[in-house]
């Protein structure tokens, strides 16, 4: 009898206990529907862009590698500049040259501009030198632009770093001959990070600009980062698809639309941005109180 008793006994402490947990889960689950929104509709985005020449040519340099960290302004790839330095220089020859020219027919234009003021030169005279002066200050502009250009280019043989940040991919070899708009290489900025999260249309009128927002990414665990909504898309992520859904056609499936928020993080140091790759996964909880 005793050790039925005993038996009953540890049964009942049992259901208290799973009780006991189902109530504290229940409650936790309670809480967190009604204090967040959340959603794994989420990926770490970066300052991305692919660096492509202006002009074309054959690759003399390559100072990079994939993985590393470059400064802004420092040179990546270097192109043979040896045709646009001889066009430049050609272009500034040029332009001397025409420079001494309009200066003195500047001159003439001005003093015979006076005289013919005073009724000492003819009008023959005058127009010929109005004439000439524009036609060598034309040829002076022109000149001039083509030696801008000329210049441009040769800096353009250059491929800089536009600012601080990491080469994620590199496609460019010496003696690889480079293409206008071809790009070369994949730049990440560091600069940066936030989140672009794609919430329910049924849940985005409880997410509020400036609020709130724990921040999980999968690649990190054990962390929690914080942050802050910074905008909400003015339009649902269907409608700027190649070809967003037409719901006039007869077949209609009503699907819940997403809604992309751009939350920032406000608590990165700098090791952050070496551990938070563009393109993560993450799950966002944005306080609604």
């Amino acid at each position: 009898m005793e050790v039925k008793m005993e038996t009953q006994s540890k049964k009942k402490k049992v259901i208290w206990v799973v009780a006991s947990l189902a109530l504290v889960v229940g409650l936790y689950f309670i809480y967190d529907h009604l204090m967040f929104v959340e959603t794994d509709n989420a990926q770490v985005e970066a300052p991305t862009v692919m660096l492509a020449p202006k002009i074309s040519g054959y690759i003399r340099e390559v100072q990079i590698k994939e993985g590393q960290k470059v400064k802004k302004d420092e040179v990546l790839i270097r192109i043979d500049n040896r045709d646009y330095q001889s066009a430049y220089d050609s272009a500034k020859s040029e332009m001397l040259s025409l420079e001494a020219r309009k200066n003195d027919s500047e001159k003439n234009y001005h003093r015979l501009k006076e005289l013919y003021g005073k009724a000492v030169v003819s009008s023959q005279q005058y127009d010929s030198a109005v004439a000439s002066y524009n036609e060598i200050r034309a040829r002076y502009d022109s000149a001039s632009a083509r030696m801008i250009q000329a210049q441009l280019n040769v800096e353009n043989t250059q491929i800089k770093a536009p600012s601080d940040g990491i080469i994620a991919r590199k496609s460019a070899e010496v003696g690889q001959l480079a293409s206008p708009g071809a790009p070369l290489v994949g730049f990440v900025g560091s600069e940066t990070r936030w989140i672009t999260a794609n919430f329910k249309e049924t849940d985005i009128e409880n997410v509020k600009v400036g609020k709130k927002v724990n921040i999980k990414i999968d690649a990190i665990s054990g962390k929690t980062f914080q942050g802050e909504v910074e905008s909400i898309s003015s339009a649902t992520g269907a409608t700027f698809t190649l070809l967003p859904p037409d719901n006039a056609t007869g077949n209609f499936t009503k699907v819940v639309q997403r809604v992309p928020v751009k939350i920032k993080f406000s608590d990165l140091e700098m090791a952050d941005y070496e551990k938070i790759q563009t393109g993560l996964s993450a799950l966002v909880k944005v306080h609604i109180h």
